[in-house]
């Protein structure tokens, strides 16, 4: 079994942090920066934005199915699949900044309710023709440094 690199309050506190670096670096900016990117082949802020995104749907769903059931089964979704099959790289910064806000605030108020013991819950994760076991921490705390990487290169974008 994968095993977090964080306690579920660390996750707590870089998810938070996270969502606020995000507003704090993108306030104010005008929509043509957020929709352009530093070079070609690079992401502008709202491509980066839209992959974070996509991150949240995979892997809060993910959790939020391993709260739902006994030790689920399922097959694991890359997130960068996943946003092929969304309309996230069309949608204008402003509204897809407070649709983020918005999921990061019900993943928070989920996480924040949890016993130790619910951090722990877990489910078979297939991929690739191997089976896995994971953690509901593990998935947070993936998810919390995943979008750290990700918050980084917007600093540098916008930076």
């Amino acid at each position: 079994m994968e095993e977090p690199s964080q306690t579920p309050a660390e996750a707590l506190a870089l998810l938070r942090e996270n969502a606020s670096r995000v507003a704090t670096l993108t306030d104010g900016l005008p929509a043509e920066r957020l929709h352009t990117a530093p070079a070609q082949g690079e992401w502008s802020p709202n491509d980066v934005l839209a992959h974070i995104r996509a991150c949240c749907d995979v892997w809060g769903g993910n959790i939020a199915r391993i709260l739902a059931e006994d030790h689920p089964t399922f097959p694991g979704m890359n997130p960068r699949t996943w946003m092929k099959r969304t309309d996230y790289l069309q949608w204008h910064f402003e509204d897809a900044s407070r649709a983020f806000a918005t999921q990061r605030e019900a993943l928070l108020a989920t996480l924040h309710a949890l016993t130790a013991d619910a951090w722990q819950r877990t489910a078979t994760v297939t991929s690739y023709g191997q089976s896995n076991e994971r953690t509901l921490l593990s998935y947070a705390s993936q998810l919390a440094k995943h979008e750290r990487t990700h918050v980084r290169q917007i600093e540098r974008t916008v930076g």
